[in-house]
């Protein structure tokens, strides 16, 4: 099929379970919530290598904090509780028990399986911490040099959705790059409870599962999708006039989140002139249980008009 001029592969996104937990980071100004929320979610690209998968989902008002200060919604991911609840307490007691006026509370209170983190964190208050119940929720209170650091006593855990992507075939690097930039700011414009854990939520080295020279290695470049080796690779996926792609990494809290992600993208990336095509990672569905397929995304989104300034 075609949005425009641009060819929309028939295929699909093979995407995998992984544990999620959604934290609200509040702090006295914007500034300081991003702060905290931008080195909290460092290194968190793909557990391939990082300490778990993370990034900023969004910010909000004060108007729906517990405090009444602004905040900054961050999400982790990783394959396991146990590695899920270390990085997390690891991400939290880093950077942002340290960082200037921040608070820490459960960004999922509805979900009823939790993580206790607060108490482990309290220990930093070297027996002059409390437990309290402040604006509703269980908190601890640590003193430090500032102040009080509060955290709230356990965070909301559930299993959510990793790796759902689209790929951006482009004519140059130059096009491809924007119609990445405009596909990501679509998401965090258009659709809440999602993540692009890449920098800048965009990956230019997709890799494949091991290696075909290096059986050590957990993870090699995509060679099917380097444009530089089309006439090296006879099994190559790079259609003729393709010299750049890109790829947007996706996770959610739930699917129909992610599927509603790569639909506003592709939207968004088929705008961009120099665009050929767009397609998607998978391997052959048999690895990942969620199969997100381009044009059931875009199904889901036909009634989006995808507008960015």
């Amino acid at each position: 099929m075609k949005l425009g001029d641009v060819i929309i592969e028939d295929t699909f996104a093979e995407a995998f379970p992984m544990y999620a937990t959604r934290l609200l980071i509040t702090a006295l100004t914007k500034r300081w919530a991003y702060t905290a929320a931008l080195k909290a979610t460092g290194f968190g690209t793909s557990v391939i290598a990082s300490p778990g998968e993370c990034d900023i989902e969004v910010f909000v008002s004060p108007d729906i904090t517990p405090d009444g200060r602004p905040g900054t919604y961050i999400q982790i991911y990783h394959s396991d509780l146990a590695s899920l609840k270390l990085v997390t307490l690891v991400r939290i007691g880093q950077c942002i028990l340290t960082c200037p006026t921040t608070a820490l509370f459960d960004g999922l209170p509805k979900i009823k399986r939790k993580m206790s983190i607060g108490r482990a964190l309290a220990k930093f208050g070297d027996g002059f911490e409390k437990e309290d119940t402040l604006y509703g929720r269980k908190v601890w209170r640590i003193p430090v040099m500032e102040g009080e650091f509060i955290v709230e006593d356990s965070v909301g855990v559930l299993k959510g959705v990793a790796g759902g992507n689209i790929l951006i075939l482009a004519k140059n690097s130059e096009s491809g790059l924007e119609a990445a930039e405009r596909a990501v700011k679509a998401i965090r414009k258009y659709v809440k409870g999602v993540i692009t854990p890449f920098p800048g939520g965009i990956v230019r080295s997709g890799s494949k599962v091991g290696s075909l020279k290096y059986p050590k290695l957990r993870a090699t470049t995509n060679h099917l999708y380097c444009p530089t080796l089309r006439g090296v690779v006879k099994e190559s996926k790079i259609p003729e006039g393709v010299n750049s792609v890109y790829e947007i990494v996706i996770n959610g809290l739930r699917r129909e989140y992610v599927l509603r992600a790569m639909g506003v993208a592709i939207k968004a990336a088929v705008q961009v002139p120099g665009v050929l095509m767009i397609s998607a990672g998978n391997y052959g569905g048999k690895l990942g249980p969620y199969h997100f397929y381009l044009r059931e995304a875009l199904e889901v989104v036909k009634d989006v008009d995808v507008k960015l300034g």
